[in-house]
């Protein structure tokens, strides 16, 4: 399993709903080891295996869940 994080900085992250519907969403993607939101720095970061899923899927949930996400925040990291 190859062990890839990637990052997405969503403004406007607005309380405890929003953390909740993006955790179960984004842990319901088969693949997806961990997700963990900072609404201080409007961050999410997600662990998964890219052998399962890559950054766009995640991309492509969060953005149809209705999160906008700043594009410059898609750093990547392979362990």
């Amino acid at each position: 399993m190859a062990k890839e994080s990637a990052y997405f900085n969503i403004p406007d992250l607005d309380g405890k709903h929003d953390l909740k519907q993006i955790k179960k969403e984004i842990n319901a993607i088969p693949g997806v080891i961990s997700v963990s939101v900072n609404d201080k720095i409007n961050r999410v970061a997600v662990d998964f295996d890219n052998s399962g899923v890559s950054h766009s899927q995640v991309e492509n949930r969060l953005n149809k869940i209705g999160f906008h996400i700043l594009k410059d925040s898609g750093e990547e990291h392979i362990m």
